[in-house]
This record gives C-alpha cells, sequence and structure tokens, in this order.
C-alpha cells in the first residue's frame, strides 16, 4: 500500500506546474523529522525536466534560478535548506566522497568494466551511510548527468553561498575528513614511482620518484599544521602552496609520460593508470583549494565557495555516470585511440601526391594492385562453383580475400578503397591546427584535400582500369586455351545483379565501408602494440630463430615484422571480414554481404565475358554506374567514420566548416585541375 501511495505522489507531482514542484520540495525542507537524503531527493526531482519539452525549454537551469530567488527573499527557507544539507554531510562518511568520486578505482581496466556490465544487469545497492552512494540516491535516473550539465556554475557557486551564508552551514566540521581524503590521495600517488608499467613507459622516472615521494610527505605536514590550527586558533595553517607545487611537479611528469606513450606505444592499464593518477592530483588539489579559509573561520571565501560547488557539481555528473560503459571507454581510451589513429595518420601520409613523381607512383601502385585484384576476383568465383559447407567456403573466401590484400600490402601496392580511412586520420590532425581567421592555415589544407582528391582518383583509376581488362584478359585467355570461358553465363547474370543500384548493392557497398574503417584502426592497434610490446627486438631473441637465421638477420626479421605487422593484421583481418559476411548472411537469413569497387569492376570483366560480350548498352552502363557508386559508397563511409573516430580521438570539435567549404569551392572554380592531376613541373 505504501509503494502504491508513492506512486500516485510522483504521478501527481509529476503533473504539477514546475513552480510548484519546486516550491513544495523546498517548503518540505522545515520537516526535520525526515531523512535529510530523500527531501534532497525531492529536491532535484523538482529540478528534474519530466518530458522532452520542458528539457528543450531549459527547465533545470530556470528551476534553479528560481530556486535561488526564493532562498534570497526568504531566510527560512535557506536556513532550513541549509539545516538538511548540513545534517545530510555531517550524518554520512565523506572519506570515499572526497577520494573515489569521479576517481578510477584501483581494480584495474577489465575490472572495471565488468562491474559495470554486471551493475547495468543487476544494479547494486547503495549504502546510505556513505556520501557517496547517497549521490546515486539523489540522481536515481541513469540520464540525470544531461540535465545537470545545463546547470550554470555561476548560479550554483551563488547557490553555495547563500547556503554557507546561513545560520546553518553545511560544510562545518568536514574538514578533519578532508584532511584525511589529502593523505590518502597523496599516499596513493606516491606509490606510482614503483609502478613497473610507468617505469617501462619513462626511462627517466628514477629521476622523478622523489616528487612522488615527496608528495605524501608534504601532505602529510600540511595535515598535522592544519589539524593543529584547527584546535589552536592562533596557530598560523599551512597555505598549501608548497604541496601545490609537488603535485604541479608530479603531473608534469605525467605529461611527459603521456607524450612519450604517444610516440612509443600505449596500453590500456597504462592509460588506466595514468588517467587514475592525474584525476587524484586534480582531486588533491581541488581539496586544498577548498580549505582556503583559515582554520577558525566558518564561512568560505568566493574562490573555496567555486572549488566546493565544482567539486560537488563533478561528482554528481561522475557518480551519474558511473554505470555507463560508454562514458567509462570514451574518458579511458583517450590514450590508446589518439596513439592508434596517429599510427594511421602516419600510414596515410604516403597515400597522399603532391608532386607529380608522387602521383606516377600511386598510378603504378595502384595498377599493380589491380592485376592481383583481378586474380582474387577469379578466385573467388571458383571458389564459390565449389557449393563447399559455409564454414569451408567463409574460410576459403577468407583466405583469397586476406592473403591477397596482405601480398598486395607487403609488395607496396595499393588498394584505393584503403586510402580514406588513412588519409582521414591525416586531414583530421590538419583541422585540429586550422585556425580559420588565418588565409595561410585555409591555404594549406585546401592544398591537403586536392592532394587527397587527385591521389584518390588515381588510386580508383589504377585498380578500375586494370582489374576490369585484367579479368577480361583472363576470360579471353580462359575460353581459348580451355574452350570455355571462365564464368558460365548463369554466373554472368548473377554478377550482373549483384552491381544492380537498385538492388542490395549499395547497403552492401556500406559494408565494405565500415569494414575499410575497421581495418584502418586495427592497423593502427597492431602497429601500436607492436612498437609498445617490443616485437622486433623479442623477436630477434628467439634461439630457434638466432640458429636458423643467425643474430644479424634474426634482427632484420624482428624490424621488419615490427614495421609491418600493424599493415598485415589489417588486411589479413579486412580480408576475413569481407570473406565471411555473405556466409554469415545466410546463416542468419539476413542479406548481408559486401560490395567492393576494385571486386565489382573485375566481376564486371567476367561478366562480360560470359556473355561474349553480347551484352546490351544500357544493361552495360547501367553495371557500370553501380560500379561507380558501389565505389563512392565505400570512399565516403570508411571516410567519414575515420575522420569522425580521427577528430573524437584527438578530442577536436571543429565548427569552422563554412570557411574550409568556401575556400575549397574558390579553388574548385579557380583550379579545377588540382583535384585531378599534380601540379605541372616547374609550378607551385
Amino acid at each position: 500500500m505504501n509503494g502504491l501511495t508513492a506512486f500516485f505522489r510522483r504521478l501527481f507531482a509529476a503533473e504539477q506546474p514546475p513552480e510548484e514542484r519546486l516550491r513544495g520540495a523546498l517548503f518540505r525542507c522545515h520537516d526535520d523529522a525526515a531523512d535529510p537524503l530523500y527531501l534532497l531527493r525531492g529536491l532535484f526531482a523538482a529540478c528534474r525536466p519530466h518530458s522532452r519539452s520542458e528539457a528543450q525549454a531549459g527547465l533545470p537551469a530556470a528551476q534553479l534560478q528560481r530556486l535561488l530567488q526564493l532562498l534570497q527573499a526568504d531566510a527560512g527557507l535557506r536556513t532550513a535548506l541549509a539545516r538538511q544539507v548540513g545534517r545530510l554531510v555531517g550524518e554520512r562518511r565523506l572519506l570515499t566522497f572526497f577520494t573515489d568520486s569521479g576517481i578510477l578505482p584501483g581494480t584495474g581496466f577489465f575490472s572495471e568494466g565488468w562491474r559495470i556490465v554486471g551493475n547495468r544487469l543487476l544494479p547494486e545497492v547503495p549504502d546510505e551511510r556513505r556520501l557517496k552512494d547517497c549521490l546515486h540516491v539523489l540522481c536515481d535516473h541513469g540520464d540525470d548527468w544531461r540535465w545537470l550539465e545545463t546547470l550554470p556554475s555561476d548560479d550554483l557557486q551563488r547557490l553555495w553561498q547563500l547556503l554557507d551564508a546561513a545560520d546553518a552551514p553545511p560544510l562545518a566540521g568536514v574538514r578533519e575528513q578532508m584532511l584525511d581524503a589529502i593523505l590518502l590521495l597523496a599516499h596513493r600517488v606516491s606509490g606510482l614511482g614503483v609502478e613497473g608499467e610507468l617505469m617501462r613507459a619513462s626511462p627517466n622516472l628514477d629521476a622523478d620518484r622523489p616528487r612522488f615521494v615527496a608528495l605524501s610527505a608534504e601532505a602529510l605536514a600540511f595535515a598535522q599544521s592544519w589539524r593543529q590550527a584547527l584546535h589552536d586558533p592562533e596557530y598560523l595553517a599551512d597555505d598549501g602552496s608548497q604541496l601545490l607545487v609537488l603535485s604541479a611537479q608530479c603531473r608534469e611528469t605525467l605529461q611527459r609520460i603521456r607524450r612519450r606513450a604517444l610516440q612509443v606505444g600505449a596500453s590500456q592499464s597504462l592509460s588506466y593508470l595514468l588517467t587514475r593518477s592525474q584525476q587524484s592530483l586534480e582531486r588533491l588539489e581541488t581539496l586544498v583549494g577548498i580549505l582556503a579559509p583559515p582554520p577558525a573561520a566558518d564561512a568560505l571565501t568566493p574562490p573555496a565557495a567555486a572549488a566546493w560547488s565544482d567539486f560537488v557539481h563533478s561528482a554528481l555528473l561522475a557518480e551519474n555516470r558511473r554505470n555507463s560503459l560508454r562514458h567509462y571507454l570514451g574518458e579511458l581510451s583517450h590514450l590508446l585511440a589518439v596513439r592508434v589513429t596517429e599510427n594511421a595518420a602516419h600510414s596515410g601520409e604516403h597515400y597522399i601526391c603532391e608532386e607529380g613523381a608522387d602521383y606516377r607512383r600511386m598510378w603504378a601502385s595502384a595498377a599493380g594492385a589491380g592485376v592481383l585484384i583481378g586474380g582474387m576476383a577469379l578466385l573467388k568465383i571458383l571458389a564459390a562453383g565449389l557449393h563447399a559447407p559455409l564454414f569451408v567456403e567463409a574460410v576459403l573466401f577468407s583466405l583469397i580475400y586476406g592473403g591477397g590484400f596482405v601480398l598486395i600490402y607487403l609488395l607496396g601496392l595499393t588498394v584505393a578503397t584503403k586510402q580514406p580511412a588513412m588519409t582521414a586520420q591525416t586531414l583530421a590532425g590538419l583541422l585540429g591546427d586550422l585556425k580559420p581567421n588565418r588565409a595561410a592555415d585555409l591555404e594549406r589544407l585546401v592544398d591537403v584535400v586536392a592532394a587527397v582528391s587527385r591521389s584518390q582518383l588515381a588510386a580508383i583509376a589504377g585498380n578500375v582500369m586494370v582489374a576490369l581488362p585484367v579479368a577480361i584478359a583472363i576470360g579471353c585467355l580462359s575460353a581459348q586455351a580451355l574452350g570455355a570461358p571462365a564464368v558460365t553465363m548463369e554466373k554472368g547474370a548473377h554478377l550482373l545483379a549483384d552491381l544492380d543500384p537498385l538492388g542490395w548493392a549499395l547497403p552492401h557497398a556500406a559494408v565494405a565501408g565500415f569494414y575499410l574503417f575497421l581495418s584502418g584502426l586495427i592497423t593502427g592497434f597492431f602497429d601500436n602494440r607492436a612498437t609498445y610490446q617490443n616485437i622486433g627486438p623479442r623477436l630477434s631473441r628467439l634461439r630457434w630463430l638466432r640458429i636458423l637465421l643467425g643474430d644479424a638477420l634474426a634482427a632484420r626479421f624482428g624490424s621488419y615484422v615490427q614495421d609491418k605487422l600493424g599493415g598485415i593484421m589489417g588486411n589479413l583481418l579486412f580480408g576475413c571480414m569481407l570473406g565471411s559476411t555473405g556466409v554469415f548472411g545466410q546463416i542468419l537469413g539476413l542479406p548481408l554481404d559486401i560490395r567492393h569497387i576494385a571486386f565489382s569492376s573485375a566481376n564486371l570483366g567476367y561478366a562480360l565475358t560470359a556473355f561474349d560480350f553480347a551484352l546490351a548498352a544500357p544493361a552495360l552502363a547501367w553495371a557500370a554506374l553501380g560500379v561507380a557508386l558501389i565505389g563512392a559508397i565505400n570512399l565516403g563511409v570508411s571516410f567519414t567514420l575515420a575522420l569522425r573516430t580521427a577528430l573524437a580521438a584527438r578530442r577536436i570539435r571543429f565548427t569552422h566548416w563554412g570557411p574550409l567549404l568556401r575556400a575549397i569551392a574558390c579553388r574548385l572554380r579557380h583550379q579545377p585541375r588540382s583535384f585531378l592531376l599534380p601540379p605541372a613541373a616547374g609550378k607551385d
């Protein structure tokens, strides 16, 4: 019965006007017999938007403004709310609130990930004796962080200043636990001086270890000074300046390790350690800032009130998103994501043709890949003709695609559709540095866009214009040598149907574009692992390899594998994805498959030989249009996804698309040739 009553009370409250909801929740704070936690939860519920229209109208910020007006006008309400906040803070354990809210736990990356998944399936029970867990009761909706983010920081600071100036200051008696939290945070960071993961990432960590040790000692001296001042008003407490200096030095060391990790490789465990340490140091500095007033003072100074307001706000946001796997991975994977995309960016630089010689090399490289793709397409057609069991068919297709792409990569040839996922990373780095008010920056970026355009067109033309005639040549030679075409007319009709733009060709091309994007990330990931794990030197130490090849040749082999591992794995797994998707579609009964422009052009060539070149002109034109659209979808999907990922990894919010697009349009009008062909010899 009580649960039903509470349900109808919430339903009735939701139908009340926002002003009435807020006023009712605020006036209930006069009830000193009630639990302050649930009184304040009612106040949060009054500020929470109950519909999309309320959220779009900015209800939370408006409710906060109304709350400030009510508190400013009524000293009794102000005192009642301050008293309830003081009761909530004073009756709960605060240590974990100061040391753990918004900070990664010490359990590690995978343990925390499994905890989040487990809590989504079976929610944990909050311990209401701890203030940290009380935040989950106050914000008991999983998406409360969305409206909490919209609250103006100036209004939040004003709210805490009003409460702090009331007769029952909410922060009275919490300084002792803040001092304990500062000690705990300093000891936590000091332990990093012996972390093997950090020592491997930074060869100079031994020289920086005294900073971490001194941080713990200085925090102890700071806490002792403040505790003495709390009991002796005449004693002059430590202002924390030396502690902040040491904290800044430790942060500088961590930043140096982070920068080095971008060059030599990173891991999730290293990223986890760096992120947790950075968060702990920031929290330590925040708590020292909150303790800015003299120990004898009860009221907060304006800077301390601002620090406290920002801390509570960030703690509420962090605890509300504590069980968000997406937020957790996004925050923690930044270092690894940047490292992966940086590797892809370096790989993408050689795909950009700046000069005529680069352009000619791109043509030759793409043409060589076109020859191999023509052969790979025939092997795939023959493998499909075996009508093997589905698993065997998936393995055969994957080996043909994967082995062919790896061979193309090792021979230094170019597949056109591999370019966008690589060049997008290079463009993302330039977008991050772009200053739209500087004409030189825009011109440089437009130069790169033009170079990418002509490089891409050269690669596509090299693949398609060679794969198509190679397929025709193989089909004709097969007909002369064997007396029968390489592809039957029935199979030729099927290949033409696969190119129909009004069928599944374009969705299947989008699937292939997504795989192209993934292959770029896979390449960057394995490049990072090879560097971080020192794959080359470790391979060269294999006893059997040294006996077989000798020390010098084993070292060269290890170096070669380390340099090529990312490309080998990216191409191999890309081939496996292409080869197995159609089979999985058959197993699941779904229209899943892939279309790739280079293979589609080769399939068109084999279809022509199957029909003995007697294909009607409209049908041929329609199939050619399908090949062109497949290529556009391949390139567009992979480039868009790769660019978005690279910008997100670098945390770049590019908002200057207008000036950039206008500059590109201007270049197209005045120099259209630059998007198709390299500059003529002797010209800029």
